[in-house]
């Protein structure tokens, strides 16, 4: 069943909790959408991922089309929630609405993504108002890690936590269907849980929110010693299976195979199909 922002609400009431994985490719969203997941979040964070950067901030509205449209192609059920990028909302309320409507005509999405409480609470009303559901981000946002100098853990304090709440409130009245909290305390996270009434979804915000998202390269194991020269993982993911190293041992098996002649065998060849020998000779003789 296609899932939607009245699955989330539903959910939510009834104490479901709601899944979310990023994804940013055709084959990639098959597998996940096979999976009964509820939501799959284009993310930003292809940035990393994918393209190779330092951060997010370098991704373009292009780069989010481009991977919408592979990822709406391959899904049947999951919502498909498409972040917008650094500075195509931030600048204005007419930009935030083009660039949300363009994620969503030509990225194929069925939400857009944005973060920011308060500040941007005026491009959330503008975007939802006109037909377009969006997914609030809240907490550690990283197109703001400048600004905070770096990854840390957000709404620590109490002016911290009572901004934490405002910012909640306040993309909720805006017409936001669910926010995201990313790397906020657990007990704050399930206090604003328990307060609104659109799903939270939690990364790095412990287990009281209505649901949980994680980059899925990271939950697979991707970020390997062989992509991570310092082994980095952040502290809220789990690593549900070790891929990056099964990867590497494919590909190694492969470049052995290959250098001894071990691999293409009979078995990976069109033997049927080959030539006799005898017009092999012919062939020989005519050309060399």
């Amino acid at each position: 069943m296609k899932n939607t922002v009245t699955t989330f609400l539903n959910m939510k009431q009834e104490g479901k909790k709601i899944t979310e994985l990023t994804c940013y490719d055709y084959m990639t969203a098959k597998l996940v959408d096979s999976s009964g997941i509820n939501a799959i979040l284009v993310g930003d964070s292809l940035g990393n991922t994918v393209l190779g950067y330092e951060d997010t901030l370098s991704v373009t509205m292009e780069d989010m089309i481009h991977h919408g449209k592979a990822v709406s192609r391959g899904c049947k059920n999951a919502m498909v929630i498409i972040d917008m990028p650094f500075m195509s909302y931030q600048t204005s309320v007419y930009d935030a609405l083009v660039n949300a409507g363009r994620l969503m005509k030509e990225g194929r999405g069925t939400a857009v993504k944005l973060e920011g409480g308060k500040n941007v609470a005026d491009k959330i009303k503008a975007i939802t108002n006109a037909g377009i559901p969006v997914q609030a981000h809240i907490g550690m946002t990283p197109q703001s890690v400048n600004a905070f100098g770096g990854f840390y853990v957000q709404g620590k304090g109490e002016e911290a936590a009572r901004q934490l709440i405002e910012d909640a409130y306040i993309v909720q009245e805006a017409g936001a269907f669910s926010v995201v909290l990313e790397c906020c305390p657990p007990k704050l996270s399930k206090l604003i849980s328990e307060k609104l009434t659109i799903p939270t979804i939690g990364i790095g915000a412990g287990a009281g929110c209505d649901g949980q998202v994680l980059v899925y390269q990271d939950m697979l194991g991707m970020q390997s010693s062989y992509l991570s020269p310092n082994g980095f993982v952040p502290k809220f993911v789990k690593q549900y299976a070790n891929v990056g190293d099964v990867m590497v041992k494919a590909f190694q098996e492969y470049i052995n195979e290959v250098q001894n002649g071990i691999f293409p065998s009979a078995e990976y060849s069109y033997v049927k199909s080959d030539c006799n020998e005898e017009f092999l000779q012919k062939l020989s003789q005519e050309y060399f």
